[in-house]
């Protein structure tokens, strides 16, 4: 049951937690701004308010990254008012356990990660890869270093590599191809105006067949078996960072076959739904470091230790997100890993603090 007590402490902590959060968005705003060469490029094409909805939904997208820092100080600051007002000593004097106070701004963390999750995460995720998609490799997928599309395929006919243009439909119609087989076929090149993905097979329409000999041959449709699957052309041809989370859900039931690519894809998803465990163990690590008992008001060092623990929390998220994309962890170990241990170490820190014990 939500008391008034509940609502007292958490009101006070979402004022706080979303002050520096808006305060975060307002900096990386002012830095996306300043990349000029994308919003020019980006303006060229549609126009400068599209431009401005670029650098609008990439510091959305940079802020939801930087959460985890953004709870953690936020919950800093709200805690020290309350120990500078003495508001705490009061709620411990009156047999109020931390755990009490706590409960509320637990609540609100648990509900503000969800709500990133399913609702901002999404809209902005939509928005951005319609106008400024992030290029494949970056966060997932298949990186490449040119602006041409290169796919390696493997069949019945053996390893093979695909070259397009241009790419419609997540991957399932190709424009512009060109198919190198492997050194042991009798054909050296395949032109075709366009490729199409069926389950099993690509069919090359209008295919010029270029033979080893020099001959030249032909057909209308030309076909090629693959093992990929079309959740893996999907995932492929963009970058995780571009799917939103039901989307993933969506590609993983699909079937994807490349280990790549499917790490890739859970890891994001992974990430995504262990994003509320994340922010409640940034708030527990800020009521351990935050919401013991002072004689003074030494709280300088508070935000300088929140700013640090925030720094290490946001650091070993990171590269656990990056080594379970390459596939070096398991997806669950990579994300839910940090989390856990955020919330564990608050936890122990909390039950030594108040509990003596750990």
């Amino acid at each position: 049951m939500i008391t008034h007590l509940d609502w007292f402490v958490t009101k006070r902590m979402i004022s706080r937690i979303l002050g520096v959060v808006f305060l975060f968005f307002c900096l990386i705003l002012l830095s996306e701004s300043l990349d000029t060469w994308r919003f020019e490029t980006i303006s060229k094409i549609s126009g400068d308010a599209i431009a401005w909805l670029a650098v609008f939904t990439s510091a959305i997208r940079w802020s939801i990254k930087t959460l985890s820092i953004t709870v953690l100080l936020g919950a800093i600051i709200g805690l020290v008012e309350f120990q500078a007002h003495r508001e705490f000593i009061v709620m411990k004097a009156s047999g109020i356990s931390i755990w009490r106070i706590a409960r509320g701004p637990i609540l609100f963390v648990i509900l503000l990660g969800s709500f990133v999750t399913l609702v901002a995460e999404s809209a902005s995720t939509r928005v951005n890869r319609e106008i400024n998609p992030t290029p494949p490799g970056l966060g997932g997928g298949i990186a490449r270093s040119t602006t041409d599309i290169w796919l390696q395929q493997s069949g019945e006919n053996g390893t093979y590599f695909l070259q397009a243009r241009s790419a419609r439909e997540n991957g399932s119609i190709l424009y512009n191809v060109a198919v190198f087989p492997n050194e042991n076929s009798n054909i050296r090149r395949i032109n075709a105006e366009r490729a199409e993905f069926s389950p099993g097979f690509w069919n090359f329409i209008n295919a010029n067949i270029t033979l080893i000999g020099g001959a030249t041959q032909f057909e209308e449709n030309y076909m090629l078996s693959t093992k990929s699957t079309g959740a893996d052309l999907r995932v492929s041809l963009g970058s995780t960072e571009d799917f939103t989370f039901f989307e993933l859900i969506d590609v993983l039931t699909s079937g994807v076959s490349d280990p790549a690519i499917k790490a890739a894809a859970q890891t994001r998803l992974a990430k995504l739904t262990s994003l509320p465990l994340l922010l409640v163990g940034s708030l527990l690590i800020a009521f351990a470091f935050t919401a013991g008992y002072r004689r003074g008001n030494p709280f300088g060092m508070s935000l300088v230790y929140g700013i640090i623990m925030g720094f290490i929390v946001f650091v070993i998220t990171e590269m656990a997100d990056r080594a379970g994309s390459s596939g070096v962890l398991q997806p669950a170990i990579a994300t839910w890993g940090p989390a856990v241990i955020a919330v564990l170490v608050g936890l122990s820190v909390l039950l030594n603090k108040e509990d003596g014990t750990a």
